[in-house]
């Protein structure tokens, strides 16, 4: 155990990679801390592997994951946030809806698409409110939210909210103005 918490800490990436594709089924609470923070990792692969160990870790480790939507991190919270969602972790709902507030926008944008994923319908107001965020990939999360759950919104509280010349915005506002129909106009 001392030796993962070593590698994991100290060790270069082939090492961190290498002992974490041996960790998808942990439950020791030392182990799975140290684990989660290498989601801070400066290599890409390293997080990629964390992230897909604590996926498919069949154990409860919910608690622990969950806590660590309290980290210091942006990045911890942010990938904490996906593998929640992931998991499919309902029990994470009232945690995760607490981030849509985050003060850093990729947590804030994380956390929209895990209640998107989790198909958390009741978000709606959530999802409407996201739509005026000063980022715009928070605002395209709750436009995307907004089509999966057929959402009736107002044209001009969508058009309002993003006047950036972007096609994939134009293509999302045009499917909302399908769902909506003359309702939402």
């Amino acid at each position: 155990m001392e030796n993962i918490s070593k590698i994991l800490k100290l060790g270069d990436s082939k090492e961190k990679i290498k002992i974490l594709e041996t960790l998808d089924n942990i439950d020791n609470p030392e182990i799975l801390e140290t684990i989660i923070s290498t989601l801070d990792d400066e290599n890409i692969e390293v997080r990629g592997e964390v992230y897909s160990s604590l996926v498919s870790n069949k154990n409860e480790i919910s608690n622990y994951l969950i806590n660590s939507l309290n980290s210091a991190s942006g990045n911890i919270r942010s990938s904490i946030l996906l593998v929640l969602a992931n998991r499919n972790e309902i029990s994470a709902i009232p945690e995760i809806i607490k981030l849509v507030k985050d003060e850093r926008s990729i947590v804030r944008s994380c956390a929209l698409g895990a209640l998107r994923h989790l198909k958390v319908q009741e978000a709606k107001n959530i999802f409407l409110e996201a739509l005026s965020d000063s980022n715009i990939e928070v605002r395209k999360n709750a436009l995307q939210a907004i089509i999966d759950f057929e959402i009736i919104v107002s044209e001009k509280k969508i058009e309002g909210n993003f006047k950036e010349k972007d096609s994939e915005i134009e293509k999302m506002i045009s499917l909302v103005k399908k769902i909506n129909g003359p309702e939402g106009i």
